[in-house]
C-alpha cells in the first residue's frame, strides 16, 4: 500500500489513472462550487435580510433533486457516463455565468439567485450517480475503503479552503468575484473529464426507464441495511444541518473573522477525523459505525448551537464535522462493497436524494423554525433531534446494526463479481 500522511491510503490514485483524473477533477469542481455556496446565501442575506428567504434556497432545490436524482441513477446504468459528466458539468458552469451577470447588475435579482439554485440541483442530480458509480468502476474492490477516505480528504479539504476564500471574497469585492473563481475552476475541471475513457452502459436498451427505476427501487427495499444509511443520513441533515444559518451565527460576535471561521468548522473537525482514520481499517461493522457517528453529529451540532462562545461554537461545529467524516467513509464504502455493479447508479441516485435532499431539506427547515422562534433553538433541536431520531432508526431496521462486512453475503458476490469480470482500475 502507498501511505500518505496519517496512514491515508494513496494506492488508488497512484494505481489508477482514470481515478486520479477524476479525483482531481471533482476536487476543483468542489473548491469553486463550495466558494459559490457561501456566496450565494451571503448575497440573499445582503438583499432581504431574512432567515426565511434564505433558507429558502433549499425549497426550490427540493423537487429538482429528487426528481433528478432518481432519473440520473437510471442514466448512469443506461448512457455513457463520461458524456453525461461533461455535460451536466458544462451546465453548472453555465449556471454561474447567470449569477456573474446578476452580480453585476446595479440591482440583483432575488429570483435569479433562486432559479439558479434549482438549476444547479437538476444538473448535480442527473451527474452525481455516474461519477459514484465511476468510482466504484476505476478503483478494485479491496480499495474502496480507501478511496472512501480519499474522498473525504478531497471534499473536506476543498470545504475548508473555498468556504475560507469564498466567504472572505465575497465580503471585500462582493459575491460576484467569487462566482468568476467558479467559472474559471468548472472550466478546468471539464478539460480533465474530457481525458475520461467511455464507459459502456450496464442496461439493455430494452428495459424502459420506468422498469429500470422500479428494478432499482426494489433492490433497495430488499436491503433495509442500506436503506437504514439513507434514512439516518437524511434525518441527520433534516433536523441537523446548519450551514445555511451561519452568515447569521457570525452577526452574534465581534469577530470581523467570524464568519470565515465558522464555514471552516464542519471540514476542518471532518479533515481531522479523515487524516486519523487509519483505526477504521479495524473496524467491520460499518452499520454500527454509522449509527454512533450520526448520533454525535447531531451532539456536537446541538453544542454549536446552543454555545455562546465563538470557540464553543466552532468547537462543536468540528465534532459534527468528524462524526459526519466517519459516517461519510462507513456508508460509501458499505454502499460500494455491498451493491452490485449493474444497479450501482440507480442505487446512487437514491444515495444521492439522501445526501442532497437532506441538507436542502435542513436548509429549509432552519430558516422556517428560526424565524418562528429562535436561531438558538431550532439549531439547537435539531441537533438533539437528530440523536433521537438515529436510535428510533437504530430499532426499526436492526439488520443495519448488525451489518458485518466479514461475513455479509452481499459483499461476498459483490467481491466474486468483480474478481470475475476483472477490476477496472
Amino acid at each position: 500500500m502507498s501511505q500518505g500522511f496519517f496512514g491515508i491510503d494513496l494506492t488508488p490514485l497512484r494505481v489508477s489513472k482514470q481515478y486520479r483524473r477524476l479525483y482531481t477533477a471533482g476536487f476543483i469542481t468542489a473548491l469553486g462550487s463550495q466558494a459559490t455556496f457561501v456566496a450565494v446565501p451571503f448575497q440573499l442575506k445582503q438583499l432581504t435580510h431574512s432567515t426565511l428567504a434564505v433558507g429558502a434556497i433549499g425549497l426550490v432545490e427540493l423537487a429538482p433533486l429528487v426528481v433528478f436524482g432518481l432519473y440520473g441513477g437510471v442514466l448512469a446504468d443506461r448512457l455513457n457516463r463520461r458524456r453525461l459528466i461533461i455535460s451536466m458539468e458544462v451546465t453548472l458552469m453555465v449556471t454561474t455565468m447567470m449569477l456573474v451577470v446578476n452580480a453585476l447588475l446595479a440591482h440583483p435579482l432575488v429570483w435569479i439567485l433562486y432559479l439558479d439554485a434549482a438549476i444547479a440541483a437538476a444538473a448535480s442530480s442527473l451527474q452525481r450517480p455516474s461519477i459514484e458509480a465511476l468510482n466504484q468502476l476505476f478503483v478494485s474492490h479491496q480499495l474502496q475503503r480507501s478511496a472512501s477516505m480519499l474522498a473525504n480528504v478531497r471534499f473536506t479539504t476543498a470545504s475548508i479552503i473555498g468556504p475560507a476564500l469564498g466567504g472572505l471574497a465575497a465580503v471585500a469585492f462582493g459575491p460576484g468575484s467569487v462566482y468568476v473563481a467558479n467559472v474559471v475552476t468548472f472550466t478546468f475541471s471539464v478539460l480533465l473529464l474530457l481525458t475520461l475513457h467511455a464507459t459502456p452502459p450496464q442496461l439493455s436498451s430494452s428495459v424502459s426507464d420506468v422498469a429500470a427505476l422500479r428494478d432499482g427501487l426494489r433492490y433497495a427495499r430488499s436491503r433495509p441495511d442500506i436503506v437504514g444509511t439513507y434514512i439516518i443520513d437524511l434525518l441527520a441533515m433534516i433536523l441537523a444541518f446548519p450551514v445555511v444559518m451561519l452568515p447569521f451565527v457570525a452577526t452574534r460576535f465581534h469577530e470581523h473573522y467570524a464568519l470565515a471561521i465558522l464555514y471552516t468548522g464542519l471540514p476542518a473537525g471532518a479533515l481531522i477525523a479523515t487524516l486519523t482514520s487509519r483505526w477504521t481499517r479495524h473496524v467491520h461493522r460499518y452499520g454500527r459505525a454509522v449509527v454512533l457517528s450520526a448520533a454525535l453529529w447531531g451532539l456536537g451540532i446541538a453544542l454549536f448551537g446552543f454555545s455562546s462562545s465563538l470557540w464553543l461554537v466552532l468547537l462543536g461545529l468540528a465534532i459534527g464535522g468528524g462524526a459526519d467524516s466517519v459516517s461519510g467513509i462507513f456508508r460509501s464504502t458499505m454502499w460500494n462493497e455491498s451493491i452490485p455493479p449493474e444497479v450501482r447508479g440507480r442505487m446512487a441516485g437514491i444515495e444521492m436524494i439522501s445526501y442532497s435532499l437532506g441538507p436542502t431539506a435542513g436548509q429549509f427547515r432552519a430558516g422556517v423554525m428560526a424565524a418562528w422562534t429562535s436561531l438558538r433553538f431550532s439549531l439547537t433541536f435539531g441537533g438533539l433531534a437528530c440523536t433521537g431520531s438515529v436510535a428510533v432508526v437504530t430499532a426499526a431496521l436492526p439488520s443495519l446494526w448488525s451489518f458485518d462486512a466479514r461475513t455479509d453475503e452481499h459483499v461476498a458476490e459483490v467481491r466474486a463479481l468483480r474478481e470475475m469480470d476483472g477490476n477496472a482500475a
